[in-house]
């Protein structure tokens, strides 16, 4: 016969309890509950750094939008409450709308062509060698991985007049005249033109290496399907890729407006937000008014429009999302 051990600790509370009573629920040990916490603790540390560099700045930028917080703050510390002034002001200030109308289509201009060629070097990834493939890859990750005042940077030096590779270039060229003193800062359309590849070239590696992760999982059974029903191979593409390519199409299409609508570094580098204020989108503007003027509380309030304009905007289309997914 088999004698199976009986803990003492349930025959105490076997012998002691009473039969009339409901069965008590099991209850946990202090061991089992500091195991539960100690994810928690694990987890505090870094919790600890988001609060003191992520929260604790919002939270101030909360606060400064609704005080008149100015240079005079920042030597007496003296500042008014000030309620929603602020963004009344702001809202009846005709530049801060222009500002806002040149990065909307600014922000369309960059998106669509950031998107667009990095559709097309993700095909183009599909159809290379292997050794041309991983070649290729390598130069899009370094392009990536480039900070971007760096490359703004050279970017100035590839368009500065007088020496510039790119004013030499078209000079050679000929078809645009003599360019060799063409100082691309000066238009607004130039100045557009070089920004615009710039930040085009940075963001293209991200959606095509990113599309092509996808576009490789596309089932081959598909498009033999669609090429034996006489589809070319642009309707290939058009129906059964891109089809397959709609949520990660969605989804990099919210992140490059994100990063683009928030975009300063390559602005403010290359033109200053010039020539006067045609360059000037809300990043540049919202800079220009805080630090430059020393207005810190209608910069703040700019900032925080501009995170409800674009937290508008990103709901959008995370709806679309979430949509594109369900039907998949």
């Amino acid at each position: 016969m088999t004698v199976v051990p009986v803990s003492t600790e349930l025959l105490d509370d076997a012998a002691g309890a009473d039969p009339a009573a409901p069965p008590r629920p099991p209850q946990r040990s202090r061991r089992r509950r500091r195991r539960d916490l100690a994810p928690l603790w694990l987890l505090s540390p870094a919790g600890l750094v988001l609060a003191v560099v992520t929260l604790a700045p919002i939270g101030f930028l909360l606060f400064t939008a609704f005080t008149d917080y100015n240079q005079r703050t920042l030597f007496t510390g003296r500042y008014s409450y000030v309620g929603f002034d602020q963004f009344s002001e702001l809202l009846s200030d005709g530049a801060f709308w222009m500002s806002l109308l040149r990065t909307v289509l600014f922000t369309a201009a960059m998106v669509t062509g950031s998107v667009l060629i990095g559709m097309g070097v993700s095909h183009l990834l599909t159809r290379l060698g292997l050794w041309w493939r991983y070649t290729v890859t390598v130069v899009l990750i370094v392009a990536w991985a480039m900070p971007n005042v760096a490359s703004s940077l050279v970017w100035n030096w590839l368009f500065q007049p007088g020496y510039g590779v790119v004013n030499w270039g078209l000079d050679r060229v000929g078809v645009f005249g003599d360019t060799t003193d063409l100082n691309w800062a000066q238009d607004p359309a130039r100045a557009y033109v070089a920004i615009w590849l710039l930040i085009v070239w940075q963001a293209v590696p991200f959606i095509a290496l990113t599309l092509n992760a996808a576009e490789t999982q596309v089932p081959a059974e598909y498009k033999e399907a669609a090429r034996l029903d006489g589809a070319t191979e642009l309707a290939v593409y058009r129906i059964v890729t891109l089809n397959h390519l709609r949520p990660i199409l969605l989804l990099v299409t919210i992140l490059s407006v994100i990063w683009d609508y928030n975009v300063f570094n390559q602005i403010w580098l290359i033109s200053r937000g010039g020539p006067g204020d045609s360059t000037s989108t809300l990043g540049v503007f919202t800079y220009k008014t805080a630090f430059v003027g020393f207005h810190i509380g209608q910069g703040a309030a700019i900032s925080v429009v501009t995170t409800l304009l674009l937290f508008g905007l990103t709901a959008f289309y995370i709806r679309r999302l979430l949509r594109s997914g369900e039907d998949l």
